[in-house]
């Protein structure tokens, strides 16, 4: 029976080897399309942005301006990082909190968009317990670094 047991366990590890990356990738292509489709739509309409972070948005602690200019660009760069897998797990807290900060600065989104907000958040957190896993630029900077 242990001998089953066994079996089992080092199967389940060996498929959990070829997944996790997989799914870390998924993770990271998932969010990051949907930032950076959110900040080329803020940056092509750039004076509804404007509007938007001056009437509706309760950005806190900062001046509407500047959060429109600094959300606007962490939703395009900040997403290039992830789908390169590059310093993913500061980046992905980063853009956790960002998040965090879209929820809190938009009541509406409490109405409709909650539940997206917590899926993106878990994905998020996801790249930050584990970083970005085997495919991505931070495993083969480690690898070379490390070699």
């Amino acid at each position: 029976m242990n001998t089953l047991i066994n079996y089992y366990q080092q199967s389940v590890q060996a498929l959990l080897q070829y997944i996790q990356p997989l799914v870390l990738l998924a993770a990271r292509l998932w969010v990051a399309s949907v930032f950076f489709k959110s900040g080329y739509l803020k940056f092509t309409t750039w004076d509804s942005t404007l509007y938007l972070f001056e009437e509706e948005y309760q950005v806190p602690f900062l001046p509407w301006e500047l959060a429109a200019y600094l959300g606007t660009a962490a939703e395009l760069i900040l997403p290039v990082f992830l789908v390169l897998g590059l310093l993913t797990r500061p980046i992905a807290a980063i853009l956790f909190v960002f998040n965090i900060m879209a929820v809190v600065s938009y009541p509406v989104i409490w109405e409709g968009g909650f539940f997206d907000h917590q899926f993106w958040g878990a994905l998020i957190l996801m790249n930050v317990m584990w970083g970005a896993g085997n495919i991505s630029l931070d495993y083969l900077l480690k690898k070379k670094v490390g070699a």
